[in-house]
């Protein structure tokens, strides 16, 4: 059986509140506040899973800009990485959930295969750097706007993660 660590950083909570849902629902307790983490524990882990919310106009979560730099000097070779992310669509629409395509970006260049990409056709916005080819790199959500969706994207993503990733 494969082994998964998820690893957020939260600023108001909604970030760490689905990083418990995706825990619960995945049946893992390996959940890390990547504030108060070192990145030698991603070794741990078959199935890394990275959560962060998008602050101001694209800038990660305070807690990743220092971890971040670690994942970039770790070799995630043989790694799969998912990434979910927190923005607002409204306020911040030409960087929603900026912070899902930076993180799996720098996973992916660190050698890690990157799961659980999502269409965009149900999301509202008008820019992000964590589209490729018509899909998020990881799961968005919008807490703030749509949070009568969470649920329903959070437990189709699981399913899609437990298909990719063979869990």
């Amino acid at each position: 059986m494969k082994t998964i660590g998820i690893f957020y950083g939260s600023s108001t909570g909604n970030t760490q509140d689905a990083a418990k849902i995706i825990a619960q629902k995945l049946g893992t307790e390996n959940v890390f506040d990547v504030g108060n983490v070192s990145t030698d524990q991603l070794a741990k882990y078959d199935v890394l899973i990275f959560g962060s919310s998008t602050w101001g106009i694209g800038d990660l979560q305070d807690d990743w800009e220092g971890f971040i730099s670690q994942v970039k000097a770790q070799n995630l070779s043989g790694k799969i990485v998912a990434v979910f992310g927190c923005g607002d669509s409204s306020s911040y629409a030409d960087s929603f959930c900026d912070a899902i395509g930076i993180i799996a970006k720098t996973a992916n260049a660190a050698g890690a295969e990157i799961i659980g990409k999502v269409d965009t056709s149900n999301y509202s916005y008008d820019d992000s750097q964590a589209v490729e080819n018509g899909k998020f790199l990881g799961l968005a959500l919008d807490i703030e706007n749509e949070d009568d969706k969470t649920n329903s994207r959070i437990n189709a993503w699981i399913e899609q993660l437990k298909r990719e990733a063979k869990l």
